[in-house]
C-alpha cells in the first residue's frame, strides 16, 4: 500500500502483503527506477516507453457531479500521468447512472484505447462495460465498486476497500467512546457510501443510524442533519461521506446546539484547516489524486510492459487512512497544492 500519513489499514494480511508488493511495483514502474545506478538508463528507458505508448487515448469517466472537489483531485492526478505518459486523456462525468454509461458507450464510439471508470452503481454499467470488452478496450475501475470489478470483466481496480474503511471508522469511535453515531449516506444506493455505514455499523460498539439526505442540495443537507441533532441529543459523533458535507455537518452541529462531533471519509484543503481547528474531529483519506494517477497511469504499463496491477486478481488499495489533528501537518501542504 502507499505511504500515508498515518498507514493503510490493514484488510487481512496475506491480501495486505500482497496488494502492498503490487503497490510498490507500479511505484518502481512508473518512477522508472533502476538497480544499477545508471541514470541514462531509467531516462532512455523511460523516453523509449513513452514514445510506443504515443497515440494512446484514454477516456475517464466517472459518477462525479460537475466541479466538485473531490473529482476534481481525481481528474488532476489522471492528467498528471497523462502528462507524463503521452496520453490523450478526456475526462467525463454523471451522476446518473445510465447517463454514465451513455458515456462510455460515446467513448467506445470514440475509439479509445483504454476505458477508466466507477462503479457506483454496477448493475447499471454492465452492459457498456461488456460493449467495452466486445471492441476490445481494456478497462480499470477506480474509486467504487470494489466488489464488482473483478465479475464486471474490468482489468485493474485501484481504491479503497470501502468496508474495511467503515469498520476501522467504527474501531475509532469506540476508540474515542462514542456512543451513538448518525452515518450520513449522500447517494441512496451508491455502492461505496452504502458500504462505508455499514462497516461503521459492522464494528461500532455503540449505537449506528443510518441518515439519508438530497446530496444534491447543501442546504438540505444541512437543515436535515440539524433537525436529526436536535431530534436525539443521545447523538454524539455525525459521520458524513465527503469533506463538503462534512462541512455542512459543522453547521448542521452549531444550528442544533448539539454538542456533538463530526468525522468524515474523505478530505480536501478547506476540510484540513477544519481538523486543524478541531471543527472536524477526523477524516479518512482515501487518496484521491493517486486513484485517477494510478488508473490512468495503468494504461501506459500495461502498453508498454503488459503489467496487470494486482495480477488482476487483487484491487490496489490507496487507503484509508486517518488524517487527525496530531498528524494533519503532514499533509497541509499537499492540500494547500490542490493534490490531497
Amino acid at each position: 500500500m502507499n505511504t500515508t500519513p498515518s498507514g493503510p489499514v490493514p484488510a487481512g494480511s496475506a491480501r495486505g502483503t500482497a496488494l502492498a508488493a503490487a503497490v510498490a511495483a507500479v511505484c518502481l514502474l512508473a518512477s522508472g527506477c533502476s538497480g544499477s545506478g545508471g541514470s541514462d538508463t531509467g531516462s532512455d528507458a523511460d523516453a523509449a516507453g513513452k514514445a510506443s505508448a504515443g497515440g494512446i487515448k484514454v477516456a475517464l469517466i466517472t459518477h462525479g457531479a460537475p466541479n466538485d472537489a473531490f473529482w476534481e483531485l481525481v481528474k488532476k492526478g489522471a492528467q498528471a500521468a497523462a502528462a507524463k505518459d503521452g496520453i490523450d486523456l478526456t475526462y467525463e462525468s454523471n451522476p446518473d447512472a445510465k447517463g454514465q454509461a451513455d458515456l462510455v458507450r460515446d467513448a467506445i464510439a470514440d475509439r479509445v484505447d483504454g476505458i477508466a471508470l466507477t462503479l457506483a452503481k454496477p448493475e447499471a454499467m454492465r452492459s457498456a462495460v461488456a460493449a467495452a470488452r466486445a471492441a476490445g478496450i481494456p478497462v480499470v475501475g477506480l474509486n467504487s465498486g470494489i466488489d464488482s470489478w473483478k465479475s464486471g470483466g474490468l482489468l485493474q481496480y485501484f481504491g479503497q476497500d470501502e468496508s474495511v474503511a467503515g469498520q476501522a471508522v467504527g474501531d475509532k469511535l469506540d476508540a474515542l467512546r462514542a456512543k451513538h453515531a448518525l452515518c450520513v449516506i449522500h447517494e441512496r444506493g451508491n455502492v461505496a457510501v452504502e458500504a462505508r455505514c455499514a462497516g461503521v455499523k459492522k464494528t461500532f460498539a455503540g449505537r449506528t443510524e443510518m441518515h439519508y439526505v438530497d446530496g444534491t442540495d447543501m442546504d438540505a443537507v444541512t437543515d436535515s442533519v440539524a433537525a436529526a441533532l436536535r431530534q436525539d441529543r443521545t447523538i454524539d459523533e455525525v459521520v458524513m461521506n465527503g469533506a463538503e458535507f462534512a462541512l455542512a455537518a459543522v453547521k448542521s452541529v452549531k444550528e442544533a446546539g448539539s454538542k456533538a462531533e463530526v468525522a468524515t471519509f474523505d478530505l480536501n484543503k478547506d476540510l484540513v484547516k477544519a481538523v486543524q481547528s478541531g471543527d472536524v474531529q477526523f477524516a479518512v483519506d482515501q487518496q484521491p489524486y493517486l486513484q485517477g494517477y494510478l488508473a490512468v497511469d495503468s494504461f501506459w504499463l500495461y502498453k508498454t510492459n503488459g503489467n496487470v496491477s494486482g495480477g488482476g486478481e487483487e484491487p490496489v488499495l490507496t487507503g484509508p487512512a486517518f488524517v487527525t489533528k496530531q498528524n494533519v501537518a503532514t499533509v497541509s501542504k499537499f492540500a494547500a497544492n490542490g493534490t490531497r
